[in-house]
C-alpha cells in the first residue's frame, strides 16, 4: 500500500482505531462484505477514507466514536491484554464485559503479569501514553529467584544486552534480599516487550511474580485483582501534565 493522502487513513485502520476492531477482525468484516463508506460497500480494506467527513457502518448500523473514557484496571494473573484470545484464554475485555466496550488497551501487561492498565477510547491518548518519547514512567515490584546485590542493580540501569538490544532501567531497589530471593522495585522510561523480566533473565535471575504499580502519576493503590475504576479528565492532568492529549483527536 503507498503513501496516503493527508487526512485519509486505510478503512481497516480507521475501524481499528475507533475501538471497534483489532485490523484483522476489520480486514475480515471488510473481506465479509460487512462495511460501508457514505452508503457504498468497500471490500479493500486499503481503500482511503477521510475518518471524520465518512460515514461508517457495519451491518449497517452507522459507527462512530465513543465520548471520551479512560479506565484504569487491576489487570490480574493468567489474563491477557488482546479483544480474543485464539486459545481462549480470558482477556481484559471479557473482564470488563459491556464496560470495555468502545476502548483500546495503552500497550500490554503479558499473561503473568499483574497490576496497572490504562484503557481509553481516545486513541490519541493511547499513542502519546505509549511513545518512547513520552518518557512516562512504569514502576513494577518483581520478585525474582535468588540473591539480588546493589551491585547488580547498577548493572541493571548501566544497562544490559539481551538479544542484541540494549535494555536499561531508570532505577532499580532492591527492597529485600535473600538466598531464596529478592523483591526489587524496577522503574522503567519506556514499555519495551517484557523489558524487566529479561534484564533480570541477563543476570541469570528468573522473575516468579511481577506487578505494575504506577504508571506516571496514577498508583495501583488498594484496587482489588480484576477491579477498575474510572479517571477524569481532572485526575488524567495532574497524573501526567497539562500536555497530557485530551479528548478524542482525528483519527489517525
Amino acid at each position: 500500500m503507498g503513501r496516503l493522502p493527508s487526512g485519509r487513513v486505510a478503512l481497516e485502520r480507521a475501524l481499528s482505531k475507533l475501538g471497534l476492531a483489532s485490523r484483522a477482525e476489520a480486514r475480515r468484516w471488510i473481506a465479509a462484505g460487512r462495511v460501508t463508506v457514505d452508503g457504498r460497500l468497500v471490500l479493500d480494506p486499503g481503500a482511503p477514507v477521510v475518518p471524520e467527513r465518512a460515514a461508517i457502518a457495519v451491518d449497517g448500523v452507522a459507527r462512530r466514536a465513543a465520548r471520551f473514557r479512560c479506565l484504569l484496571l487491576h489487570k490480574p494473573r493468567g489474563v491477557v491484554t488482546t479483544r480474543r484470545d485464539p486459545d481462549g484464554r480470558r482477556t481484559v475485555f471479557d473482564l470488563l464485559g459491556a464496560a470495555g466496550d468502545g476502548l483500546v488497551a495503552v500497550g500490554r501487561l503479558d499473561f503473568a503479569t499483574s497490576g496497572l492498565l490504562l484503557l481509553t477510547s481516545d486513541t490519541r491518548l493511547a499513542d502519546w501514553l505509549a511513545a518512547p518519547a513520552s518518557g512516562i514512567e512504569r514502576v513494577y515490584l518483581a520478585t525474582v529467584r535468588g540473591p539480588v546485590g546493589e551491585a547488580e542493580a547498577e548493572r541493571m540501569v548501566a544497562g544490559l544486552l539481551d538479544d542484541g538490544e540494549r535494555l536499561a532501567a531508570r532505577a532499580v531497589e532492591v527492597r529485600k534480599s535473600s538466598g531464596r530471593e529478592s523483591l526489587l522495585v524496577v522503574r522503567l522510561a519506556e514499555g519495551r516487550n517484557r523489558e524487566v523480566r529479561r534484564l533480570c533473565a541477563a543476570l541469570g535471575h528468573e522473575v516468579t511474580r511481577l506487578r505494575r504499580v504506577a504508571f506516571g502519576g496514577l498508583e495501583l493503590g488498594a484496587l482489588a485483582p480484576g477491579a477498575w475504576r474510572e479517571l477524569t479528565r481532572a485526575e488524567l492532568r495532574r497524573a501526567f501534565g497539562p500536555g497530557v492529549p485530551l479528548g478524542r483527536g482525528p483519527v489517525r
